[in-house]
């Protein structure tokens, strides 16, 4: 199976920094992470390799920065990377982020089986680029998994458990298509010693970037001025004053309940 795993470096949300000037965030100078659902996208990729075989490539757009992540997932099993960073694509919203994704596969991928994304990004928490992505590229998709069941490679199938609040769908899906992935879902592995070692010479030499000169785009429909969300302001959440809390014994606490319920009503003593 030739795998594609969309992934993405997100601010730590403890130290989340803004750009006032764009009201987007900054992302240059903001500690960054991996996205837990895109981790658990990864993990299922690992599966589904050590299972019936083929590759895993992760693709990323974001600045360089996300190469210190990028060698991180060599170090887990990944086989192939690609990175798509140019000034052109910064500032994207959701479709126009899918629009550059989505031309990528075209141009370098076009002969995936399956695509994993992560169910939604913790910057952003929209859960959009995924089902764009598979709109864009004309495929099946299901969203927001709890499992994959089962691979038919003959028939060219995935059946998967899709996860609403009260209950769960069984899917089966035409391959190639697009899948989203949960954080619980699993429990991403561990680096390997191996990989570890190995990483860097991927990361040298495995590395696909992808700058606006390899994939020029019309610059209309992506970046910040071709992105059609517009964020009229931005701020940090300012933490919410308590009152302080009022302690009563069993007796008042009873008293002032059958006050509040029944007000009409004087409460016998």
């Amino acid at each position: 199976m030739k795998i594609l795993v969309l992934v993405k470096q997100v601010p730590d949300t403890s130290e989340i920094q803004l750009n006032k000037e764009t009201n987007t965030l900054d992302r240059e100078n903001a500690k960054a992470i991996t996205n837990p659902d895109d981790l658990a996208g990864i993990e299922e990729a690992l599966r589904l390799k050590e299972k019936h075989g083929g590759t895993v490539t992760t693709v990323t757009m974001g600045p360089l920065q996300a190469k210190n992540m990028i060698q991180e997932l060599y170090a887990v099993g990944v086989d192939h990377a690609a990175l798509i960073t140019d000034r052109a694509f910064g500032g994207s919203d959701t479709l126009a982020t899918s629009t550059i994704i989505s031309e990528y596969i075209k141009r370098y991928q076009p002969d995936f089986d399956l695509i994993i994304a992560g169910y939604q990004a913790i910057d952003g928490d929209t859960a959009q680029v995924g089902p764009q992505v598979a709109e864009l590229l004309d495929i099946p998709q299901a969203t927001y998994l709890q499992k994959i069941r089962k691979v038919d490679k003959k028939n060219k199938t995935i059946i998967v458990e899709k996860r609403y609040e009260d209950h769960v769908d069984v899917l089966e899906l035409p391959l190639p298509a697009l899948i989203t992935t949960l954080a619980d879902m699993n429990t991403p592995r561990l680096l390997n010693t191996w990989d570890i070692m190995t990483s860097q010479d991927k990361l040298d030499n495995d590395l696909q970037v992808i700058t606006y000169e390899e994939m020029p785009i019309d610059k209309s429909i992506i970046g910040l001025k071709g992105s059609p969300t517009k964020v009229s302001g931005i701020s940090n959440k300012q933490a919410v004053q308590k009152s302080p809390a009022e302690v009563l014994s069993p007796e008042e606490a009873a008293d002032k309940i059958a006050k509040l319920v029944y007000p009409y009503i004087e409460v016998n003593k």
